[in-house]
């Protein structure tokens, strides 16, 4: 998980760099009554959205790549070295295997479907351990609620603090949190219902700042949560826990 928090902090780097220069940018436009420029290029209102429109852009794509890590390192810790075999898994993670290696959200022929269902039944009467296991992602709508389910599907209890609780909830624009804005307004430009000068018209730096800060506390906490979930072995069933050592 270690590996997790340095690429989360790296990808998050690249978002503050860009809102650095947007800053700059803003700085300039107060100094002088003219637009802002870039290497004496003066920029149009216009292109002034367009620049402002892509930290949603780079705020969901940090949202999307850091629960794909997180959930990767669960898959790698329960399959590491070929340790533990389904019935060590959690509940969470057990019906995860099964969907994997029974394909029982694929759709199949009969005579395929058979022939998946009677591997698993092998891997069981031969007692395999699990040497690879893949979690669901899904992709195009994480914000909270979906970041939430996804836990709870493997068992981890997602407990934030007050404080990053209060501050998602609270509309930052559109009468939306930072969360459910970042999710809305990357799936609109995906999709074409929105272009990137009407996205980012009316927004400050100090605006895209205030969601950037809001979506890290909150993706900080997820990492950490995940971290000790790890920790913990909370991947596994409760008997199939490695226990601590006592102390002497």
């Amino acid at each position: 998980m270690l590996d997790v928090r340095e690429r989360f902090e790296s990808r998050l780097g690249e978002v503050e760099d860009y809102l650095e220069l947007l800053s700059r940018l803003d700085d300039e436009a107060r100094r002088t009554p003219k637009l802002p420029s870039i290497g004496g290029v003066t920029l149009t209102r216009t292109q002034q959205g367009i620049l402002y429109s892509v930290v949603y852009l780079q705020l969901y794509n940090l949202m999307e790549a850091t629960v794909t890590w997180c959930l990767e390192a669960v898959s790698q810790a329960a399959a590491e070295g070929g340790r533990w075999r389904p019935s060590d898994l959690c509940e969470g993670l057990r019906r995860e295997w099964i969907r994997q290696t029974a394909r029982t959200h694929t759709e199949l022929i009969p005579e395929h479907r058979l022939a998946w269902a009677t591997a698993m039944c092998d891997h069981l009467i031969q007692s395999l351990p699990v040497r690879r296991l893949e979690i669901e992602c899904g992709s195009g709508n994480w914000d909270e609620d979906q970041v939430r389910a996804a836990t709870q599907r493997i068992g981890l209890e997602l407990r934030l603090s007050k404080e990053v609780f209060s501050l998602i909830k609270q509309p930052v624009r559109d009468e939306k949190g930072p969360l459910v804005l970042v999710k809305d307004y990357r799936n609109r430009l995906a999709h074409g219902s929105i272009s990137f000068a009407e996205c980012g018209e009316g927004v400050s730096t100090e605006d895209l700042t205030r969601v950037k800060d809001r979506t890290a506390g909150y993706l900080r906490e997820v990492v950490r949560a995940f971290e000790l979930y790890i920790a913990d072995h909370r991947y596994l069933s409760p008997d199939a826990r490695p226990q601590p050592p006592e102390a002497a």
